[in-house]
């Protein structure tokens, strides 16, 4: 299991990707990233939810930022799902190999049982360079949409793409 962004970084280099990786103050939310971020190059970033549902699968969902999600409904829009929830920091630690705040589809690298069904924002393929934290959230990485795509493919993960908006309601 890979636990370090040193070791996954190493792990990326070893497939042929290219990734930038820098260091900054750890980040816990999106307005934290965004007010760090100022100076980054142009590209998607992400929030990324570990959830679990009642029948007891696991869920990866990775949106941009700024995509409204309410968990109570969003199940209804997976296929497969049932009510989801977030998962605890234990199963979060034994499957992905992260801690709370830290949640990221590179983490998919440590799910060789394939527990995990990962489905991604399909606005994520808008975007040429993706940032993700490197199993840290004291890091992020930037990694391009073709080279994420083929980590994908490398953890025989299938790149599911929906659209995860919350759509405007009146209620």
């Amino acid at each position: 299991m890979l636990r370090t962004k040193e070791e996954l970084i190493a792990h990326l280099e070893s497939l042929g990707l290219q990734t930038e990786t820098v260091t900054h103050p750890p980040l816990h939310t999106v307005e934290e990233s965004q007010a760090w971020r100022r100076d980054m190059a142009p590209g998607g970033h992400f929030k990324n939810l570990f959830l679990k549902d009642r029948k007891d699968r696991l869920w990866l969902i990775v949106a941009l930022e700024e995509t409204r999600i309410r968990l109570n409904r969003l199940y209804k829009r997976l296929e497969g799902a049932d009510r989801l929830s977030f998962a605890s920091p234990e199963l979060m630690d034994e499957v992905l190999g992260v801690k709370p705040g830290s949640v990221t589809p590179f983490g998919l690298v440590n799910d060789r049982q394939k527990r995990i069904t990962p489905v991604f924002d399909e606005g994520l393929l808008a975007h040429e360079r993706l940032y993700f934290h490197p199993l840290d959230n004291r890091a992020t990485t930037a990694i391009s949409r073709a080279d994420f795509l083929k980590f994908l493919e490398a953890c025989a993960h299938e790149a599911r793409f929906t659209a995860l908006e919350e759509p405007q309601s009146a209620d």
